[in-house]
Parts: structure tokens; sequence; C-alpha cells
């Protein structure tokens, strides 16, 4: 017989506490959040097919979803190769930011000298827009040389990284950092447990908003030039030519490659900080 308390009554398919909801829960749920986007989506190419057709829509003014995935299967080939250089520029811009934010973040939270120096060279080098970084970067390191488009998404992915994990290592609770000293811990062990872990959210905070801007700062970058096998100048040279279904075509591309950077980033945040409220209030 099954041990239930006294006076309550066992429930076919309740959960109890501390017990992990089933699978089919799970999917129900998972469903439930992510269908009406997908409608929305369905929709909105349905909406956009039929009113291309009926206005009879010229393709440089709109071209139609059918004819966009025609191009996208005519010209793969293309498109998978200019990807492939793209994703490399922004993924390893990506990496050397986020470990150069990292890093700065840390400088700043424990040496305020520090903070003086590099958060108002932060802030002056967010506000320099896109465009002008990115001719000065292929002067700098060369216009085919591919870090001159990773050191515009350096710049672009240092700021949010290093303002979110300086706020995760600052930002603790002074009772708990007294709690800490009380019971004779030192600050390797106050960093360890109490600072790293507050940081964790803030982090992936800053890297969900970083997986956009890297592929945002590599595209641009590539419209100044270089190698014609990249995203940027498939966009610039098919929009030259009116083909502007190979150019929504190389658009799409750049959207799901976003989408799945961010899927990832929110995947890997589950598994490495799966206590934190935020994701706790998602999965109840």
């Amino acid at each position: 017989m099954d041990d239930a308390p006294i006076g309550e009554p066992m429930i076919a398919g309740a959960v109890t506490p501390g017990e992990s909801q089933p699978w089919s829960d799970r999917g129900r749920h998972l469903l439930q959040e992510y269908l009406p986007a997908v409608g929305v989506f369905v929709g909105v190419v349905v909406v956009w097919e039929l009113v291309a057709s009926s206005l009879d829509l010229q393709e440089f003014i709109l071209p139609r979803p059918s004819a966009i995935g025609t191009a996208f299967v005519a010209e793969w080939p293309i498109l998978q190769t200019a990807a492939a250089n793209t994703l490399f520029e922004a993924v390893g811009g990506l990496a050397i930011g986020v470990l150069l934010g990292v890093a700065a973040a840390f400088a700043v939270a424990r040496w305020g000298r520090v903070r003086d120096v590099i958060v108002p060279v932060a802030i002056a080098i967010s506000a320099v827009p896109i465009i002008a970084l990115a001719p000065i970067m292929s002067n700098w390191f060369g216009i085919l040389n591919p870090f001159a488009k990773m050191a515009v998404v350096i710049l672009l992915v240092f700021f949010p990284i290093m303002i979110n994990v300086v706020r995760g290592l600052t930002e603790v609770p002074a009772m708990a950092i007294e709690l800490m000293r009380a019971n004779a811990a030192d600050e390797g062990e106050i960093l360890r447990k109490l600072r790293l872990p507050n940081a964790l959210p803030y982090f992936f905070t800053g890297l969900k908003v970083s997986t956009t801007l890297c592929l945002i700062g590599a595209v641009v970058a590539e419209y100044f030039g270089g190698s014609s096998e990249v995203l940027g100048r498939v966009i610039v040279q098919s929009s030259s030519r009116l083909r502007f279904d190979i150019t929504w075509s190389a658009i799409m591309v750049t959207a799901a490659a976003g989408i799945a950077f961010y899927l990832l980033v929110l995947v890997v945040e589950r598994l490495v900080i799966p206590w934190h409220s935020s994701l706790r209030e998602l999965e109840s």
C-alpha cells in the first residue's frame, strides 16, 4: 500500500515535491510554449504569399516565400559556403570577446582603479556605430583577413559580457558575505562559493545578447569588402543584381543561425544553472 499521509488522498498523476515532471507533462508544456510562435510564423508566411500573389508585387519589392524557397534550394551550395565562413568569423569573435569581457569583469570587480579606466572606454567603444568600426578594422588587419570581421564582433560582444559579469560579481547580498566571513571564509572561498554562482545567471544573460550581436557584427562588417563567399557579400551582390529572392534567402540563413545560437545558449544555461529561480519558474 502507498505511504500516503493520513487525511491526504493520493491523486493520480500528481507530482510530489522533489519529484521531476513526467516527460509527457514537459512535452505538453513545451508544446504550449512554442506552438503559438510556430503558428504565428506559419500564418505570416501564408499571408505573405497570398498578399504578394494577389497584388502581383514585383520581386524587387517583396518576393514571395515560394520564390525565396526556390532560390534557397538553387543557391544552397553558395549559401552553405557563405554561412560557414560567416559563422567562423562570428563564433571566433564571440569566443574572444567573451574571454576578454570575463577577464575584464574580474579585474573591474576586484580593483576599483581598473574600473575607473575600463568602464568609460568600454562605454565609448559600445557607442560607436558598426559602420564606423568595420572600415577601420579592415584597414588595420586587411580587408581579406577574417580577423578584421572578428575584431568588430569582439568590440560588440565585450561590453554586454563585461557589464553583466561585473554586476553578478558585485551585486551580492552583504549579509551573505558577512556570514561567510564570520565562518572564517577567505576571499577565494567567497569568490568560488558565492560570487561565481551569483554571476552565472548574469553571464548567460550577456551571452544571449552577444549571440545576436556577433552575427549582426559579422554580416555588417562584410558589407565593406572582403571575400565574396560570406553572407554579407552575398546579400550585397544579390541585391545589386535585383535578385532579392537570393537576398532574402541569405537573410533567412542568418536569422536561423541566430535562433540556433540563442537556443544553444538556453540549453547550456539549463544544464549549468538548473537551480536558478527563473528556470524553475519556466518548468513549473
